[in-house]
């Protein structure tokens, strides 16, 4: 039998919602403030997945300007019913106090690669929706209720009501359905109905080391929800050294042929570091339900295993993706995406000048509204990255180069700009929660190139940065910068996404200032 190797998606692809769709599986994952909003894989084996869409798109579905970091979507929940495709996700614009402003939408399509609809407002009662489709025809969105009353659960339950497509919104009472195991901090809710009684999935333990997913039922919709006898009934919480941590936030598919499948979000540290630099991401269990009707990883325990049995169905890989980007297209390599915001022709072009992705200085990398800023998730543990610039500023308020970054607190950036005395120069940047550094005893002169080769290498946690004039023959500039900063576990504003690697430009002049860039390449090297 073929085994399925964890994890599925690779770097920074949480909170995964899965659907089949005839012989087609898709998932869905949070992406908080990075724009286009939501990724959505396709597999037709469970073994390979191949990055096909991000839903919104447009403003009129996310506005994501001045949104705080690891704010934005979280949780979109993927469902299918009588040829339509619905994703409800919650926009969160408010959290880390004791209030949480978290505004639930629903946006659908009858192509899932196409054009998705403009949102219908649900709540804003909790974050995490879920939409569950009856088999007597009617509609229902769980999430969890959200209580910032003193000496209150601050997770107040998951709550039910009923969405109504003819008037768009949601109808009729509001019902508390489920309070949470002494796991406490439930969420991640999805609903099923199987064999008479309706299941209700929950992500419990918070999404760190303790976090687990937990199972209930009951006869009836609204309750009350039977627990588990066995839960968790998926966590690595008892096992600190274990390769996938984090374990929870599931949800559960049946194959065409009968077979069950559970999508979980995981963490992979650093070793010796305890930092998932790759952020929370995607992994697949194997499940079969019991005599008694509860559901269980195949192999037994709960644990999430590092390689399962494939499911019986045709192999279909996909083409290898090239891992050097040309920009010969009209159009951003589907594996980009910019922070916050579209960038329109005042920030990016790609037509301007052909094979040449063009950014136009915009705000710094601490700003939370116009960044010029193209970037991919980093995927590996080791990698590196190169482009070639050509740039010609005239301010020191003018940068452009490779940058390395969590979020606007925490990055690493190899930049070419303007000294007075140097003329056109090289520097370096870091930021580590907010606090600044140079790390250069001076930037260096590269007073007449026209063009600029930049380079970073990561391994593990160990980052370099190098510069050519020729592409061939590379310099290594700064000391060894610690990548594990770029984590979770470290980064005190953001704490949900994952390290990324791209291209920028900034001037902070105001001018606007422009700078080419040739290629980005990205080559992922053998991990230990």
């Amino acid at each position: 039998m073929d085994q399925i190797k964890n994890p599925i998606l690779r770097g920074f692809n949480p909170d995964p919602s899965i659907i089949r769709v005839g012989d087609d599986y898709y998932i869905a994952t949070s992406t908080f403030e990075w724009f286009p909003g939501v990724q959505i894989h396709h597999s037709k084996d469970l073994i390979h997945w191949k990055l096909v869409a991000r839903p919104l798109n447009r403003v009129s579905q996310l506005d994501l300007k001045g949104s705080l970091n690891s704010g934005g979507i979280w949780a979109p929940c993927l469902t299918y019913d009588q040829g339509i495709f619905y994703l409800v996700y919650t926009d969160v614009k408010n959290k880390g106090t004791i209030f949480k402003d978290t505004h639930n939408y629903l946006v659908t399509t009858t192509e899932i690669t196409g054009e998705w609809s403009d949102p219908i407002y649900l709540n804003s009662s909790g974050f995490d929706p879920s939409l569950f489709h009856g088999d007597d025809g009617r509609k229902w969105l769980v999430n969890v209720l959200s209580d910032f009353r003193k000496g209150r659960n601050r997770f107040g339950g998951i709550i039910l009501q009923e969405y109504s497509p003819e008037q768009k919104r949601l109808v009729g009472p509001v019902v508390n359905i489920f309070q949470g195991t002494g796991l406490g901090k439930t969420e991640g809710s999805h609903l099923y109905k199987w064999h008479g009684y309706y299941y209700l999935l929950t992500a419990e333990g918070g999404t760190g080391l303790g976090h687990a997913v937990t199972m209930a039922r009951s006869p009836q919709l609204t309750g009350p929800y039977e627990v588990d006898p066995e839960n968790p009934i998926l966590t690595t919480g008892d096992d600190p050294s274990y390769p996938l941590q984090r374990a929870g936030h599931g949800d559960i598919v049946q194959t065409q042929n009968g077979e069950w499948y559970m999508v979980h979000l995981c963490g992979r540290p650093l070793p010796g570091k305890g930092r998932c630099v790759l952020g929370r991401e995607t992994s697949i269990q194997k499940m079969v339900w019991t005599d008694d009707l509860w559901i269980r990883l195949a192999n037994g325990g709960r644990k999430p295993q590092l390689e399962v049995g494939a499911p019986n169905l045709p192999e279909h890989p996909w083409k290898v993706e090239p891992f050097r980007e040309d920009f010969d297209s009209t159009k951003l390599n589907i594996n980009f995406q910019t922070l916050r915001v579209p960038l329109g022709p005042d920030s990016l072009s790609l037509s301007e000048r052909k094979g040449y992705l063009r950014l136009k200085g915009r705000e710094s990398l601490g700003s939370k509204y116009i960044q010029s800023l193209v970037a991919r998730r980093q995927q590996a543990f080791s990698y590196t990255a190169s482009t070639c610039v050509e740039f010609e500023p005239e301010t020191f308020q003018q940068m452009a180069g490779l940058v390395c970054l969590y979020d606007t607190q925490n990055f690493y950036y190899l930049y070419i700009s303007r000294d007075e005395s140097l003329g056109k120069c090289l520097g370096i940047f870091t930021c580590q929660n907010n606090s600044f550094d140079q790390p250069l005893k001076s930037e260096v002169s590269i007073e007449g190139w026209e063009r600029c080769y930049l380079r970073v290498n990561v391994d593990y946690e160990r980052l370099q940065f190098a510069y050519s004039s020729d592409g061939h023959h590379w310099t290594d500039l700064g000391p060894v910068l610690d990548a594990s900063t770029l984590s979770d576990e470290f980064c005190q504003e953001g704490q949900y996404t994952g390290a990324f690697v791209g291209l920028c430009c900034q001037d902070l002049s105001g001018r606007r200032k422009p700078a080419d860039f040739d290629f980005f390449e990205y080559r992922e090297r053998e991990t230990k």
